[in-house]
């Protein structure tokens, strides 16, 4: 059975954790699906974070450079985490 590398972003709140940030980062998302880089995403539902699935993407470090583009890194409301992922 063959696999599909994907990469799985956690992210998860911290506690400064400021609502206007999830607009700009639902539009970061909306642009990474536009791309098809964006297989699926959703959050908690104990409200602490969410989760995205990155596909299409070439390398670990390609798809930790497109989180560190995400408006939850570069604002600082959220510790985000890039796994490789190996699907089937």
């Amino acid at each position: 059975m063959s696999t599909t590398t994907r990469y799985l972003v956690l992210a998860m709140r911290r506690p400064e954790f400021e609502a206007s940030v999830v607009a700009p980062h639902q539009a970061f998302l909306d642009d990474l699906r536009d791309r098809g880089l964006l297989e699926m995403t959703g959050g908690f539902g104990d409200g602490s974070g969410g989760a995205y699935v990155l596909r299409n993407v070439a390398s670990l470090e390609d798809a930790q450079a497109i989180v560190a583009a995400d408006p939850l890194a570069l604002q600082g409301a959220s510790d985000l985490v890039v796994r490789q992922w190996h699907t089937r």
